[in-house]
Order: structure tokens, then C-alpha cells, then sequence
């Protein structure tokens, strides 16, 4: 079967983010750079899968189905926008494996985080995080994450992680609260964030 995929376009740069395998999204130029991405990236976000158990992994070609007009958070770095068909409903079992994958970028960052070093190894121009500032600022943007799904601040990171598991699990297409994340996006974005930053801390360890 074919992968779907939407494409994210802002002014400097484009996401190729795969629908159905949260988690893999990868950006470019343009789109055939974020595709390109995407696709050499499959390997190693079918190896993250199959560590945590997840048995399913993608296969077959790459097809865009949605193009988007990205924004500034999408040239700063980040898969802006919800795409058309995250608003439909998926079914509980597609849900299930996509939390799946889920729980699998999130434990990817906690394996990358305990084999690395705490200092990492900087830019061209001495730029970047160390790991554990790397791990702090995702869990810091969880809790923003968390507000876009109606959860509030009162929880530690492996119960907001809980609660988000459970509450993305729930077959629903529209957003969980008036102004915040459609549960299909929300998969997406809080997969990405965690294992494109997983990556780094692999990538900068050597």
C-alpha cells in the first residue's frame, strides 16, 4: 500500500510528513528535498518501530495527498499545520498502532538520551544543545502540547504522557478543544518533536 503523505510548504522550508506513522516527518528546501528526506529516512524510523515492538512498519511508495501552506513555524523548523484529513476520524485500531508509534519515538529519545554523553558535539559555529537541555526542552514543549488537548500542568511527564496516549487513543476527527489540536495532528507533531530530537542526540553523539 502507498504511504500518504502531506506536504508542508512555507517560504524556506518544506515538511514531507507521512499520515498514518506518527513520528515520520522529515523537511527539505523544497518539496523534493522534504521528500527525499522522508524517504531516506524510512530505515532508520522502521528500526525505532521495531525496538519498541511495533510490529507494522511502512511500506510502498510515497504519494502526496495534501499540499499546505506553511507559516512561520514552519520555516522556523516545526510541521505547522493540520492536514484536511486529520480531521476525519480514523478507526480505533489505526489509533492503536499510531500511539504505537507513538510510545516508540518516546522511548527512542530515552534510549539516544541514556547511551549519549552529557556534552555533545556543537555546530560549525558552536551552536546547539547538550543532551540534557535537549530532553528538558522537549518535555517543557509537552506541556504546551498538553494544553492544546485540555490537559493541564498538575502532571509529571510519564503521566502527561499516559493521559496523552489515552486521550489520542479515543476514535474522534475533530479537535479535542475548540481552539486546539485535532487528535490525528497532535499524533504527528508530539512524534516528530520527540524523535527528530532523539536523532539529534544520536547524531551529535557520534
Amino acid at each position: 500500500m502507498a504511504v500518504e503523505v502531506v506536504v508542508e510548504v512555507g517560504k524556506r522550508r518544506t515538511f514531507a510528513s507521512a499520515l498514518d506513522w506518527p513520528g515520520w516527518s522529515r523537511s527539505g528546501r523544497d518539496e523534493e528535498g522534504a521528500l527525499g528526506a522522508l524517504e531516506d529516512y524510512r530505515g532508520r524510523y522502521a528500526a525505532v518501530l521495531r525496538v519498541a515492538g511495533v510490529t507494522a512498519v511502512p511500506r510502498g511508495g510515497l504519494t502526496v495527498v495534501e499540499h499546505l501552506v506553511g507559516d512561520a513555524t514552519t520555516d522556523f523548523g516545526a510541521p505547522s499545520r493540520p492536514a484536511a484529513a486529520e480531521a476525519r476520524a480514523a478507526a480505533r485500531a489505526a489509533l492503536t498502532r499510531q500511539c504505537g508509534c507513538l510510545a516508540a519515538c518516546w522511548a527512542a529519545l530515552g534510549t539516544a538520551a541514556a547511551a549519549a554523553p552529557a556534552k555533545l558535539r556543537k555546530g560549525p559555529r558552536g551552536g546547539g544543545r547538550d543532551r540534557d537541555a535537549i530532553v528538558a526542552h522537549v518535555l517543557a514543549a509537552e506541556v504546551a502540547y498538553g494544553r492544546k488537548l485540555g490537559l493541564g500542568r498538575d502532571l509529571d511527564a510519564e503521566q502527561r504522557r499516559q493521559a496523552m496516549l489515552d486521550l489520542l487513543g479515543r476514535p474522534r476527527g475533530r479537535a479535542v478543544l475548540e481552539r486546539g489540536w485535532p487528535a490525528r495532528y497532535a499524533l504527528r507533531r508530539i512524534a516528530w518533536h520527540a524523535l527528530d530530537h532523539a536523532f539529534e542526540i544520536e547524531d551529535k553523539a557520534g
